[in-house]
C-alpha cells in the first residue's frame, strides 16, 4: 500500500530506446479533499486492497480512482483502498498472489492474471458509445512532416508499458499490418504510461508513439498532436478479482459494476471518469472477446 497515499511517492522509470535514460518524477499526494479521507487512511485487515494499471500519473489516476471506490464501499458495505504499483507486471503480481483482491487491468494483463494465477474477470469496460471495446491510436506532434504508418520507417517511436494493450500490442500491429517492424525503427521505447508517451513525443524525444484513443482525442483537441493511424475497435479495460476472494463478496461487487451510472446518478460522485476506459460503466465479462489478445501477446512474447 502506498502507506495513506499522503508521502512524497518517488517514481523512477527507465526509458529504453535509443539510449537508455532514467526519469525521476516526484509527486506529491499530501493535498486532497475531506471526502477522499474515508478511503485514503491506513489500510487494515479488513480494508479490500484495489490496484490498477498506470495511465496517466499517480496522482492523476488516484483522484480518478478514490471516488470510484466510495462507491464500491456504499454499495457493497465493504471498506476498500488503494494500492499503487508503477509497472503492469506488478499490478498482475499483486492480483495474483493476493496482495490486492481486485483490480483494473487491460485485456493483456487480464489475460496474464488468469492465466498465472487463476484471477477472474468480473465486468468489461464500455466506452462512451456503450460498447466494451477501445481503439489505440498512433500520433505524433502537430507540426510534424511524419503523415502516415509508412513514414516511421527508420523513426523513433515510444510505447507506452510492455505489457500495455494500447500502448504496445495494438500499437505494434498496427505497425506491422502497415510493413514496419520492430527493426526497422531507429528505435524504441516503453515509457511506462500514456500521459509519459504523450510527454516524450511533445518533447521531441521520439517521432511517434501510441496512446489510448480518449486521451488523444483531449490533445487533438488542444491542437498538441496530430493522430496519423487509429486501430480497429478491442475488447476494453476489465475489473479483475483474486482467486481467493469470498464468492459473495465477488457477486456484490460485481453487482455494484454493473449498476455503476457515471454518466447519470452517480456523475456527481466522480473525478475524471471519462478519463478512463470505461466512461460508461461497465458490462458482462466475454472470455472470448480476449482470444485475439491472447494471440498477439503470446506472439510478442508477453505470455507463454
Amino acid at each position: 500500500m502506498v502507506k495513506h497515499l499522503a508521502c512524497l511517492i518517488t517514481i523512477t522509470l527507465c526509458i529504453a530506446g535509443c539510449g537508455e535514460s532514467e526519469v525521476s518524477k516526484k509527486v506529491s499526494l499530501e493535498k486532497r479533499a475531506p471526502q477522499e479521507e474515508t478511503i485514503v487512511r491506513q489500510a487494515d485487515a479488513r480494508s479490500l486492497k484495489f490496484g490498477f494499471d498506470l495511465r496517466l500519473s499517480p496522482k492523476e489516476d488516484t483522484k480518478i480512482y478514490l471516488p470510484f471506490l466510495r462507491y464500491l464501499e456504499q454499495n457493497t458495505g465493504n471498506r476498500f483502498s488503494i494500492k499503487f504499483t508503477e509497472k503492469y507486471e506488478s499490478t498482475v503480481e499483486n492480483l495474483g498472489k493476493g496482495i490486492t483482491h481486485f483490480a483494473a487491468l487491460g485485456p493483456v494483463t487480464c489475460v496474464l492474471a488468469k492465466r498465472q494465477y487463476g484471477s477472474s474477470c468480473l465486468v468489461m469496460g464500455l466506452n462512451e458509445d456503450g460498447r466494451p471495446e477501445y481503439r489505440s491510436v498512433i500520433f505524433t506532434r502537430s507540426d510534424s512532416s511524419v503523415n502516415t504508418l509508412k513514414d516511421l520507417k527508420g523513426k523513433t517511436f515510444a510505447f507506452g508499458d510492455k505489457y500495455s494493450t494500447q500502448g504496445h500490442v495494438i500499437p505494434r500491429k498496427m505497425l506491422e499490418d502497415a510493413g514496419i517492424f520492430i527493426t526497422d525503427l531507429k528505435g524504441h521505447a516503453f515509457t511506462g504510461s500514456h500521459a509519459l508517451t504523450a510527454r516524450a513525443i511533445l518533447n521531441g524525444e521520439y517521432d511517434a508513439g501510441s496512446l489510448q484513443d480518449n486521451m488523444a482525442k483531449r490533445l487533438v483537441s488542444e491542437g498538441k498532436i496530430k493522430i496519423i493511424a487509429t486501430s480497429k475497435p478491442y475488447p476494453s479495460s476489465l475489473i479483475c478479482a483474486n482467486k481467493d476472494v469470498h464468492l459473495p463478496i465477488i457477486a456484490s461487487v460485481r453487482t455494484a459494476l454493473l449498476s455503476f451510472d457515471p454518466k447519470g446518478k452517480h456523475s456527481g460522485i466522480l473525478v475524471d471518469w471519462d478519463k478512463t476506459e470505461m466512461p460508461k460503466g461497465f458490462s458482462d465479462y466475454r472470455e472470448a472477446d480476449l482470444k485475439e489478445i491472447e494471440i498477439l501477446a503470446a506472439k510478442y512474447g508477453l505470455i507463454k
